[in-house]
């Protein structure tokens, strides 16, 4: 397909977004599946348009005076990859397959406006609702930090050195375009790429059938590098999910003393059976029954409640997410944020280390929750992680936001990862 074809399809993908209000995903594979003569490479170049639209979609309808799915589009391929309005409109011409050319207006209002005149939360490309959120996290880089949130993410993987390293991986992947990661130690970064650029299907190499590597974010791997876990303890992963932090906690300790994941909802932690096997872990335990876990009440050395979020850190990845965002969502989070950490919470012995993790880069869901729960729950006090970093990943220069000088957040734009809060709490022996 030339770029006339692939424009029209994300068009059309984009209005079955906006009309059907669903997934991003669904609605990318199901068109997809009525358009088999698409090839990969093609479907590869649809699915970053429409990424790309709805990562900055209130920028590209500012600057369209439109928030058309034909606007959308089209404003992606003017901004984000580089092709004038004339020189599209060149190669657009006697392609039958092409979108409807744009409205006059439309191509009017491109030329004339400026994204500095728009109104801050446009040019962060955030809700509007949700800035005073920033302002109070970030203060005055508050705009800074919206705008990363607006880019292409990476594509991470952690090197699984219980049966290989970081060296051989890069080696094994060297064709896909691989790095070293700039923070996390056994890290591997596929950059973002450009344009019609796709991502290699790296699960689809003899090295990860062998295990020797996960695909994970690079600040999902720094949060389990600040649990500090050391061999011969014992740590429960409450909210372990697809079980990400479990395999890295356990890599790090070498297969020595035990790991509990667990998790209420066993769809999110079946995946990680098969990726327990693959890794050749043998000292995790997987839970999905709370009785059977409350025997261990009290004797867990470090307890990670990595909390249901809003998921704000991981706009990137799921720009749909950002738009679909409200002040009750947040509130049910909350909640469920504040029950999690007071369950994990009695699992710490006297004396070990309660760990609150979200992919959130909200304060609501961050600092105000661990100040709740420590109000409440006198026998935790915070400990500064910033001591940690430092020994762990301050050779980089890289630093992460602190609003307190104790917890830490990871962002796009202060440590080019996914958003992640990271807070330690040590309960009195």
């Amino acid at each position: 397909m030339r770029l006339g074809g692939r424009l029209a399809g994300a068009i059309e993908v984009l209005a079955d977004i906006e009309t059907r209000k669903r997934p991003v995903a669904d609605a990318l594979k199901d068109w997809g599946l009525a358009h088999r003569f698409a090839g990969s490479g093609d479907r590869a170049a649809i699915g970053n348009i429409v990424y790309d639209a709805l990562r900055m979609k209130l920028s590209h309808a500012w600057l369209m005076d439109s928030d058309s799915a034909s606007a959308l589009g089209h404003a992606v391929v003017f901004r984000q990859w580089g092709v004038t309005p004339d020189a599209l409109a060149a190669e657009l011409d006697g392609d039958k397959f092409a979108p409807e050319p744009l409205a006059d207006a439309m191509v009017a209002a491109f030329a004339s406006r400026k994204i500095e005149d728009a109104p801050l939360y446009v040019q962060g490309d955030i809700p509007e609702w949700v800035q005073a959120s920033f302002e109070q996290s970030y203060g005055e880089d508050w705009l800074v930090e919206a705008q990363a949130l607006a880019g292409r993410p990476a594509l991470d993987l952690r090197a699984n050195t219980l049966k290989s390293t970081r060296e051989k991986v890069l080696k094994a992947l060297e064709r896909s375009g691989v790095e070293p990661t700039a923070l996390a130690r056994q890290g591997i970064r596929v950059p973002a790429g450009e344009g019609a650029s796709r991502l290699p299907n790296v699960t689809a190499e003899l090295s990860f059938q062998k295990g020797w590597f996960e695909v994970q974010d690079e600040g999902s791997q720094i949060v389990a590098d600040l649990v500090l876990p050391k061999d011969g303890e014992q740590i429960l992963d409450y909210c372990a999910g697809g079980g990400g932090k479990t395999l890295a906690i356990s890599a790090a300790m070498h297969n020595k003393g035990q790991v509990h994941a667990y998790d209420t909802d066993r769809k999110r932690l079946a995946p990680i059976i098969e990726r327990l096997k693959r890794a050749g872990t043998r000292n995790v335990q997987v839970h999905d029954n709370k009785p059977a876990l409350e025997v261990l009440l009290g004797r867990f050395d470090r307890v990670l409640v990595d909390a249901p979020c809003t998921g704000t850190g991981t706009w990137r990845r799921r720009p749909d997410t950002k738009w679909r965002l409200n002040q009750k969502n947040i509130e049910e989070r909350q909640s469920q944020q504040q029950e999690a950490l007071t369950e994990a919470s009695r699992y710490v012995r006297p004396g070990g280390r309660l760990v609150y993790v979200t992919c959130s880069v909200l304060p609501e869901e961050n600092e105000m929750q661990v100040s709740a729960f420590c109000a409440a729950n006198p026998e935790f006090s915070v400990v500064s992680a910033l001591p940690s970093w430092q020994t762990l990943f301050g050779a980089s220069g890289r630093k992460p936001h602190s609003s307190d000088g104790q917890t830490l957040t990871l962002t796009p734009a202060s440590t080019d990862t996914d958003g992640f809060f990271f807070c330690q709490m040590d309960r009195k022996g």
